[in-house]
Protein backbone atom coordinates (compact mmCIF):
# COMPACT_ATOMS: atom_id res chain seq x y z
CA UNK A 1 0.00 0.00 0.00
CA UNK A 2 1.24 3.21 -0.75
CA UNK A 3 1.99 6.13 1.90
CA UNK A 4 -0.13 9.01 2.73
CA UNK A 5 1.42 11.98 0.70
CA UNK A 6 3.71 9.69 -1.38
CA UNK A 7 4.56 11.56 -4.54
CA UNK A 8 5.59 8.63 -6.86
CA UNK A 9 3.01 7.70 -9.59
CA UNK A 10 2.92 4.70 -11.62
CA UNK A 11 3.04 5.33 -15.43
CA UNK A 12 3.21 3.24 -18.41
CA UNK A 13 5.89 3.82 -21.02
CA UNK A 14 4.75 3.59 -24.49
CA UNK A 15 6.71 2.46 -27.64
CA UNK A 16 6.71 5.57 -30.19
CA UNK A 17 6.97 3.07 -33.15
CA UNK A 18 4.81 0.43 -32.51
CA UNK A 19 2.24 1.98 -30.02
CA UNK A 20 2.00 -0.69 -27.45
CA UNK A 21 2.94 -0.65 -23.42
CA UNK A 22 5.04 -3.02 -22.45
CA UNK A 23 6.42 -1.68 -19.45
CA UNK A 24 5.58 0.61 -16.35
CA UNK A 25 7.49 2.10 -13.73
CA UNK A 26 7.00 4.77 -10.90
CA UNK A 27 8.68 8.79 -10.96
CA UNK A 28 8.53 11.26 -8.58
CA UNK A 29 6.66 14.14 -10.41
CA UNK A 30 8.26 16.96 -8.22
CA UNK A 31 11.00 16.03 -9.38
CA UNK A 32 10.61 15.36 -12.88
CA UNK A 33 8.03 17.02 -13.94
CA UNK A 34 8.51 16.78 -17.72
CA UNK A 35 7.44 13.38 -19.75
CA UNK A 36 10.15 10.81 -19.08
CA UNK A 37 11.57 9.44 -22.35
CA UNK A 38 13.73 5.87 -22.24
CA UNK A 39 15.26 3.63 -24.51
CA UNK A 40 14.14 -0.02 -23.98
CA UNK A 41 14.55 -2.96 -26.17
CA UNK A 42 10.79 -3.65 -28.03
CA UNK A 43 10.20 -7.56 -27.89
CA UNK A 44 7.83 -7.54 -31.21
CA UNK A 45 10.24 -5.17 -33.08
CA UNK A 46 13.39 -6.79 -31.66
CA UNK A 47 14.96 -3.81 -31.10
CA UNK A 48 15.88 -1.25 -28.76
CA UNK A 49 12.96 1.81 -29.15
CA UNK A 50 12.46 5.26 -27.71
CA UNK A 51 9.21 4.66 -24.96
CA UNK A 52 7.45 8.01 -23.95
CA UNK A 53 5.37 8.12 -20.57
CA UNK A 54 1.83 8.14 -20.88
CA UNK A 55 -1.24 7.29 -18.33
CA UNK A 56 -1.12 4.08 -16.30
CA UNK A 57 -5.11 4.23 -16.17
CA UNK A 58 -5.75 3.79 -20.04
CA UNK A 59 -5.86 0.00 -20.14
CA UNK A 60 -3.23 -2.45 -20.59
CA UNK A 61 -1.57 -2.45 -24.16
CA UNK A 62 -3.92 0.30 -25.64
CA UNK A 63 -2.29 2.80 -27.24
CA UNK A 64 -4.59 6.46 -26.83
CA UNK A 65 -6.59 7.64 -29.04
CA UNK A 66 -4.81 9.83 -31.88
CA UNK A 67 -7.27 12.54 -33.79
Amino acid sequence: MAKKGDKRKIIGLLSEESGERIYYTTKNSMNTPDKLSLRKYSPKLRKHVIFTETKKNLGRNEAPKRR
